[in-house]
């Protein structure tokens, strides 16, 4: 056990604390119980180590993971139960899909011991076992995405950008994108935010980010989707060739029938399958407003994530339109409802049409709709309802 102990002070120590992402308020509430999910890569453990390094004492916590092999031997609740009685206060738990019975022993710990404080992340995976309903009473839980494109911007040059929410965007976007234009250049770090922003390890450099983040969707692939969903070792080719064809094409209209023939397997496994690259943060699916959503229903439209996973997975340059598509609803869709319309590209909260396109982009496809506006690529500053695309970067 001395060595979880030393391998927790040593990693907090490491740990730099130059660019702490807000969602550190989160790990500061009271809450005894508090989870924190996300995809591989979005800075779940740094969070965790930065919190203990600048927030709490020495002797008061300690940080394990559940991938570490002393917990293959030994169980959860019996190192909490020794960390309680020798006066410990906050017990950082990393990767807890790794660990069997986490959410019985997560529930066990809570009710046994009432002064301890657990914090705990697990992949954006983890509500495909019964995990999470077993504590919906006693955790508190929150999705960690990657990087907005203003927290890309804060960390590359040190800027303390605020967010901005849709509301002011669609009300004021002209005087809120003249006030960051007038601290830098958002078209610039836009340009770059698309191709290798989005994933916090940007910051240990770029020239091996996209080999990196290859490595990340193999983990996701080859360990995650089958420790947790149960998808055989033997059908992770499967997923691999699907989760490829998607980033040829996205975004599509996906037709199912002839994409399961192209991948040998049934519709209703498609379907299964593209279900576990959505909840895995690899893909996003679009679906009408109007429908009631369920593992059988098709897709109106398939996405890749994120712009980044569109330049690691593409093997020839990614399409223009489609990155600004991607970009759109992955940065609204943090914070709002995003759906399949038929007139525009996007629906947000069922209430604002949107229309993603270049400087020549007409108000063609959404004349005649009521609160309709255009995302404009390549443009500071909007007019009237056509707003520059990179503003909704600054959404979270």
């Amino acid at each position: 056990m001395n060595s979880i102990y030393d391998f927790s002070a040593r990693v907090v120590e490491m740990v730099k604390v130059t660019n702490i992402r807000p969602q550190i308020e989160w790990l500061k509430q009271n809450e005894r119980l508090i989870g924190i999910k996300g995809s591989r890569g979005v800075g779940k453990t740094t969070l965790l180590l930065q919190y203990a390094k600048t927030l709490l004492k020495n002797d008061s916590f300690v940080y394990i993971s559940l991938d570490n092999l002393y917990f293959t031997e030994n169980s959860l609740l019996n190192f909490a139960d020794e960390f309680y009685k020798n006066g410990g206060k906050v017990l950082l738990i990393d990767e807890v899909h790794h660990y069997p019975n986490w959410s019985l022993e997560l529930k066990n710990i809570y009710d046994l011991f009432p002064d301890l404080k657990v914090v705990y992340t697990g992949s954006s995976l983890l509500h495909l076992s019964k995990g999470l309903s077993d504590l919906s009473r006693r955790s508190v839980v929150y999705n960690l995405p990657g990087l907005s494109l203003r927290e890309f911007i804060n960390f590359s040059t040190k800027l303390n950008l605020a967010p901005i929410s849709l509301d002011e965007i669609l009300t004021d976007h002209e005087s809120v994108a003249k006030h960051i234009w007038k601290e830098t250049k958002p078209i610039k770090w836009f340009n770059q935010y698309i191709n290798h922003g989005y994933y916090p390890f940007f910051l240990e450099g770029i020239d091996n980010y996209h080999h990196k983040l290859n490595g990340v969707i193999l983990q996701i692939l080859e360990s995650d989707l089958p420790y947790i969903s149960g998808v055989s070792y033997s059908n992770i080719n499967k997923l691999k060739q699907l989760l490829y064809v998607i980033s040829e094409s996205v975004p599509f209209k996906p037709n199912i029938e002839k994409l399961s023939e192209r991948i040998g397997i049934s519709k209703n496994t498609l379907k299964d399958y593209l279900h576990y690259l959505n909840d895995a943060l690899l893909i996003s699916m679009l679906y009408s407003d109007s429908k009631g959503i369920s593992r059988l229903t098709k897709p109106d439209k398939i996405y890749l994530h994120n712009t980044n996973l569109m330049f690691a997975l593409a093997n020839t340059s990614s399409n223009t339109g489609n990155e600004r598509e991607t970009f759109f609803y992955n940065a609204l869709s943090a914070k709002h409802a995003v759906s399949y319309t038929q007139k525009g590209d996007f629906l947000i909260d069922g209430r604002y049409t949107f229309e993603v396109g270049g400087k020549n982009k007409s108000h063609k496809q959404i004349e005649g709709v009521e609160n309709a506006y255009l995302a404009i690529d390549g443009i500071d500053t909007g007019y009237g309802n056509q707003i520059p695309l990179w503003l909704f970067g600054f959404i979270y």
